[in-house]
């Protein structure tokens, strides 16, 4: 298996590229796919290995931090049925409807083909909105969790209907490998528990998805990747879940590059299939649309369900895997394989910017998309209650716990945390921390924080996300915020970013651990028999 230098060259150099306009990577490693393919370039099997073990990794670390009860709401297994239902009856007569008119490659539909196409159209790509949600650091966030939720919903329907089209129903073992999966879980909880943090961690995952999971599935007739989903799932309540998912991190990165390039490596269309991709390219703002209206019908707020919308704006791979199904059963021209990976495409080039700027277009447009909302609010939603803080920590992770517990100690309850994930939220409302829900990258927040009457006087930004903690920042200036900005930087050049964004004082956290550690021993520990000899110099 041999993969070409200029490949990495144009998949590095258009990813490049494309940050650099702002733009996530992805969409360079799409253009680098098409530009490739103009050169003679097809995908070998090389590239569909390294995409098919990407996303495979994908599909298990997100089922490493996703909880069974997220599936239950009813925004989530309840919205993703409706839109799938609406969307197949809505874009089956439009196809019905272009059949009519004579439209080249839809003239010799019937309605048979029309639903089936219209069946793939309606699914999201997992791997796009799971990226996109990475990269804003929203996965833990009630958008996430939904996006993730609807995702896994629709693979639900993706396996039952891969299951009864070809005919290849489960074997008698499949019951056998389900029922064991208790006791399997048990065994790989208690090898988590000792695997400790080296390679073996990271061959444990690769072990977890690729046999325990999506071998064993796909052995019994079960789909490979709902296996690798499940296994992640059954994982997810360790308490190294997170550990493990974060080892996999990078690896998984990189190889989802070849998921993308392999979509542009399907070539450049005719001028027909050109014309038709683009046809149901329009067609992808009806998805958004009925996402949204069924979202805020949920209760969800109209910011949650705009963003959630736009995560799953999109068409899905598995576009690719029914139109092959349909060619190979006679019941499509190819063509039409080329039209949906050409549409899912340009579908990912243009969902990527929107996505970027989601907070931007929403604060544009949020009082015609607050019409929307419903006057009972979700449980994850509530009003953010005022009280007299003079201290925020926003980001409750291990370093903003700290931060917390530290001001706490030398001043009292004076200290508020902030955090979007509900569970990490429980948890430390459990433990009797002062802290709340919220998301804060939602504008309305920052009109019910008390930031511009001099009341509170510290906020800590502890975020993984640089562009979360600069848009927090910008809000706080905005409401002329008169304390003092703290905020954590993961690397030395983020810094300086910080400082000019307008934080009074900004550290790299793994450069401070050293100084945290040395205040923590001398505080906890009698090392008084040490010899200074600073003071005997003295």
């Amino acid at each position: 298996m041999h993969l070409d230098p200029l490949v990495i060259i144009f998949a590095f150099g258009f990813g490049y590229l494309a940050s650099r306009f702002g733009l996530p990577p992805l969409v360079g490693y799409l253009v680098a796919g098409f530009a490739l393919s103009t050169q003679g370039y097809t995908s070998g099997p090389a590239i569909q290995g390294i995409a098919d073990i990407g996303v495979t990794i994908l599909l298990f670390t997100i089922g490493l931090k996703l909880k069974v009860k997220n599936l239950l709401k009813p925004e989530v297994w309840a919205g993703a049925s409706l839109h799938m239902l609406i969307t197949v009856a809505l874009f089956s007569a439009g196809l019905m409807g272009l059949a009519a008119y004579g439209v080249v490659l839809f003239a010799d539909l019937d309605l048979k083909t029309a639903l089936l196409i219209a069946f793939a159209l309606s699914f999201s790509s997992t791997v796009f909105a799971v990226k996109i949600l990475e990269e804003s650091g929203r996965s833990s966030s009630l958008n996430g969790r939904t996006a993730i939720g609807v995702l896994v919903i629709q693979d639900i329907f993706a396996v039952l209907f891969l299951t009864f089209s070809t005919g290849k129903i489960p074997s008698a073992w499949a019951i056998v490998v389900i029922a064991s999966l208790p006791i399997a879980r048990w065994v790989f909880m208690r090898i988590l528990n000792r695997i400790g943090h080296s390679e073996l961690q990271v061959l444990f995952g690769f072990f977890l998805a690729f046999v325990a999971g999506a071998w064993a599935f796909n052995f019994v007739g079960l789909k490979a990747d709902l296996g690798a989903l499940i296994m992640g799932m059954l994982l997810a309540p360790h308490a190294r879940a997170s550990d493990l998912a974060s080892a996999l991190y990078s690896i998984k990165d990189f190889l989802l590059i070849g998921f993308f390039l392999e979509i542009g490596l399907a070539g450049l269309p005719s001028l027909d299939t050109l014309n038709a991709a683009l046809l149901l390219v329009l067609a992808a703002p009806i998805k958004v649309a009925l996402f949204f209206f069924l979202f805020t019908r949920f209760r969800l707020k109209a910011r949650t369900s705009f963003i959630t919308s736009l995560n799953l704006a999109n068409y899905s791979e598995f576009g690719l895997i029914v139109g092959g199904l349909a060619v190979n059963n006679g019941w499509i021209d190819r063509n039409w394989l080329l039209a949906i990976a050409v549409a899912l495409a340009i579908s990912f080039v243009i969902a990527s910017p929107f996505n970027k700027m989601a907070d931007l277009i929403f604060e544009k447009a949020h009082r015609f998309l607050n019409l929307f909302e419903t006057v009972e609010r979700h449980r994850d939603e509530e009003q953010y209650e005022v009280g007299t803080w003079q201290i925020l920590v926003i980001g409750m992770g291990r370093v903003g716990v700290g931060a917390y517990d530290y001001f706490t100690d030398k001043y009292g309850p004076v200290v508020l945390g902030i955090d979007f994930n509900a569970d990490t939220v429980d948890v430390l409302l459990e433990k009797g921390k002062q802290v709340s829900l919220a998301d804060v990258t939602d504008p309305d927040l920052w009109y019910k924080i008390p930031t511009s009457g001099g009341m509170v006087r510290l906020v800590i930004l502890t975020l993984p996300n640089l562009t979360s903690q600069l848009y927090v920042i910008k809000k706080l200036k905005e409401r002329n915020f008169p304390g003092e900005i703290a905020a954590m930087a993961t690397y030395d050049d983020e810094i300086e970013v910080l400082r000019e964004a307008g934080v009074n004082t900004s550290y790299n956290v793994f450069a401070e651990a050293g100084l945290g550690l040395a205040s923590h021993i001398c505080k906890e520990m009698d090392i008084s028999g040490i010899e200074s000899k600073k003071t005997k110099e003295a």
